[in-house]
């Protein structure tokens, strides 16, 4: 009854004035994004080609255009588009997960070393010479070893569960990346160590539509829970001792939120890389949109992630003739991006 309870009062968490047209807008925003991503690239093609060749799919129109254009379009641009639409959705909702979680703004998805042993397992694999398949497969089991490895020894102190928690993770994280350091120090400095070194800064150059498939399927099993959970979150981010009084399993709802936070951030740094700040920063944006009530707060970092880190890649492909690592220009728009948001924040982030 007590837990009803709380259902029933969640939606009465206030939203941002003007949050109907956002209704509207958020979703038109990705929607938006996705058709002008198309055309931009060394490759011109042109908005009215492009209509046409989409078109093409659903209804029986002569080609008119040459076969290479056709491939740009399936086979290079749209795996790349979904696939930034899909990190940048998966970190920003793994992010407000944690954030609600842990009461903390400056939560990021690699708290519990999700990314740190992502790194490590691509830097590992890397070494061995395994290929693209072999470093997805490694980025992504690390990635969950890590989380593992903080979960288990964070429950066997039985103090502060959240705070230790934390500190377990930092513990983890500092192993891993240590562990990526020593790897980056025997390895062959003229051919696997840059090859590291581009992994680690983020990258969806070589993205093909296979490595969508793959990195669908454990996200879509990652956010699900999460989307469904997500009144639940308002009641977490209340309180230890007052998410209980309400009659929620604090440990139970902790255990869901970081298996389903760690499985879609896993999958998204095996694909991309190490990108930071998405799952920082967007949270927060999206607070500022639509108020702190996870029932609109999480769609609506689903929606705004996707949109965000699709137009950075953008720009990574266009601004210069050599493209730019997706990890260094989300810190460069990131940082000072924060900070505004901390100057100009109007309410509080829980």
């Amino acid at each position: 009854m007590r837990l009803a309870l709380a259902r029933k009062t969640s939606p009465d968490i206030p939203l941002a004035r003007g949050y109907r047209w956002r209704e509207i807008a958020l979703p038109a925003l990705p929607l938006l994004v996705f058709l002008l991503s198309f055309p931009l690239g060394r490759y011109a093609i042109s908005p009215g080609q492009l209509l046409t060749i989409l078109a093409a799919k659903v209804f029986p129109i002569e080609p008119t255009w040459p076969a290479t254009m056709e491939t740009v379009v399936f086979q290079v641009r749209l795996p790349r588009i979904i696939a930034a639409m899909l990190v940048g959705a998966s970190l920003a909702t793994a992010g407000a997960a944690y954030q609600g979680m842990f009461k903390n703004p400056l939560v990021s998805p690699d708290i519990l070393g999700a990314s740190a042993g992502a790194g490590f397992g691509a830097a590992l694999a890397i070494y061995f010479s395994l290929g693209v398949v072999g470093i997805q497969v490694s980025s992504f089991l690390f990635g969950l070893l890590a989380v593992g490895l903080t979960w288990t020894l964070s429950s066997r102190i039985r103090r502060d569960p959240i705070l230790i928690l934390v500190l377990a993770g930092i513990l983890i994280g500092t192993l891993f990346s240590s562990g990526t350091s020593l790897i980056k120090y025997v390895a062959d400095p003229y051919d696997k160590l840059p090859a590291i070194t581009f992994w680690l800064m983020g990258s969806l150059a070589a993205i093909a539509p296979r490595d969508v498939w793959t990195a669908l399927v454990p996200i879509l099993v990652g956010t699900l829970p999460l989307y469904l959970l997500r009144w639940r979150l308002n009641v977490l981010s209340l309180g230890e001792e007052e998410a209980r009084s309400l009659g929620l399993d604090t440990g139970r709802l902790r255990l869901i939120v970081i298996l389903c936070s760690t499985l879609i951030t896993a999958a998204s740094v095996a694909i991309s890389g190490m990108i930071g700040w998405v799952g920082l920063i967007i949270p927060h944006l999206a607070r500022m949109l639509v108020g702190p009530n996870y029932r609109e707060l999480l769609p609506a970092a689903i929606l705004i992630g996707s949109a965000y880190l699709l137009l950075v890649d953008d720009l990574a492909r266009v601004l210069t003739s050599v493209e730019i690592p997706l990890g260094i220009l989300t810190s460069i728009i990131g940082a000072p991006f924060f900070l505004y948001l901390l100057l100009n924040a109007r309410r509080g982030w829980v």
